[in-house]
């Protein structure tokens, strides 16, 4: 009976043993399954060395004019068709004279009157056959009828619209015969001899623009009167035309919170610019760019480690494992944000997939984004909890 039951515990033993065995070989080939997990990286490169940025810009006409009808009307004549080029003083339209003559006409017979009165006041009142009082009436009435002449010549000149600069109707905005009202716009006239250049800035480059550079001559000289601008067009987008500093808003708009900025420039000859196209606007800031590049990655690039500080995902392309690196951003633009500090030229950024990252990872690049769950704590997995699992189970068994 002792016999047997030593035969027993002997089995039992080598059983555990063989047990421990396989799962340690089984833990074994567990742990040399090497996780690659797949991301999706760009590799940064160092913003044009020679600080160039390039703008959407809008044309304007340096000098415009809406026109209009300083008194209501009948137009009569409106010679001028969109398209025509006027110089000053031209007519671009006229309204119907009749009643504005008829007036004229009633305002001088009362004006000549008053003037006879008056005229001869003066005789009597010197006579002393009238008062000074009757006599201040007179000139009174007087005084007051030669305005409403004047008055009524004037608005008898109101009926002829007249070009008040060189320029080209851009638009017409009534037809011949129409009636209308004082202040109604009748043409807009451009002249385009003169171009304006309009485009936005974010608030670290209208900063630049602002600041104070060399002192030349006695006086302080502004960036903006330094910086180069440019700019191009699409039908001609390998020449690039000079542009003039004019005027710069110095409050945001409320939607965009940019600064608006306006350059001027001439009318070129061997391409058609008019008001209302686009261009491309290119600012050469590398005599106020800082000596630091400013990197613009991705949002989703930009991770909080434990201690809430910005790390980005680099990858090593020798052994493609992943580090986190320590950053500074700065500001945010849509889906990009500034890196302004711990990136250098040529480094692999991981874009996609970094919340599950962690140190030592093994990756392989990827072309399409994939989904996974996310790592928040960036540790590394435990591969040996299966086989705890299944040594607590045969544990319980026994």
């Amino acid at each position: 009976m002792k016999s047997f039951y030593l035969l027993n515990v002997l089995m039992i033993t080598l059983f555990s043993m063989t047990f421990i065995s396989g799962c340690s070989e089984k833990k074994q080939k567990v742990e040399k399954v090497e996780e690659i997990r797949p991301v999706k990286t760009i590799v940064v490169k160092a913003p044009d060395a020679g600080g160039n940025r390039h703008f959407p810009g809008r044309i304007d006409a340096n000098k415009k004019a809406e026109l209009s009808f300083r008194v209501s009307g009948k137009i009569k004549e409106l010679p001028v068709k969109e398209g025509d080029e006027v110089h000053k003083g031209d007519l671009i339209a006229k309204l119907d004279p009749t009643d504005f003559q008829i007036a004229v006409n009633d305002k001088k017979a009362l004006f000549t009157r008053a003037a006879n009165d008056y005229h001869r006041g003066q005789k009597l009142v010197k006579e002393g056959h009238i008062s000074k009082m009757d006599f201040d009436k007179l000139e009174a009435n007087f005084l007051s009828s030669r305005a409403a002449l004047n008055l009524a010549k004037q608005q008898l000149a109101y009926t002829e619209l007249k070009a008040p600069f060189d320029g080209i109707v851009a638009r017409r905005h009534i037809q011949n015969f129409e009636e209308v009202q004082a202040k109604q716009p009748i043409v807009t006239l451009n002249d385009n001899e003169i171009l304006e250049v309009k485009f936005d800035l974010p608030e670290n480059l209208i900063l630049r623009l602002q600041k104070v550079g060399v002192v030349e001559d006695g006086e302080d000289l502004k960036m903006k009167d330094r910086i180069p601008v440019f700019a191009a067009f699409q039908s001609q987008s390998d020449k690039q035309y000079p542009l003039t500093f004019k005027e710069m808003s110095t409050k945001a708009d409320s939607s965009t919170q940019t600064f608006s900025v306006t350059y001027t420039m001439k009318r070129p000859k061997d391409v058609i610019v008019l008001p209302g196209m686009t261009a491309t606007v290119k600012i050469d800031f590398s005599k106020v760019m800082e000596a630091k590049h400013i990197f613009y990655l991705p949002v989703s690039a930009v991770i909080a480690d434990a201690a809430l500080k910005p790390v980005v995902w680099v990858v090593d392309e020798k052994t493609m494992q992943v580090a986190p690196v320590s950053v500074k951003v700065g500001t945010m633009k849509g889906n990009q944000i500034e890196v302004t500090e711990g990136l250098k030229d040529g480094l692999r950024v991981v874009v996609a997939g970094v919340p599950f990252l962690y140190k030592g990872l093994k990756v392989s690049l990827m072309r399409q984004s994939e989904q996974a769950e996310d790592n928040i704590l960036h540790e590394s997995p435990l591969l040996k909890k299966g086989c705890e699992q299944n040594t607590s189970a045969k544990s319980s068994k026994g």
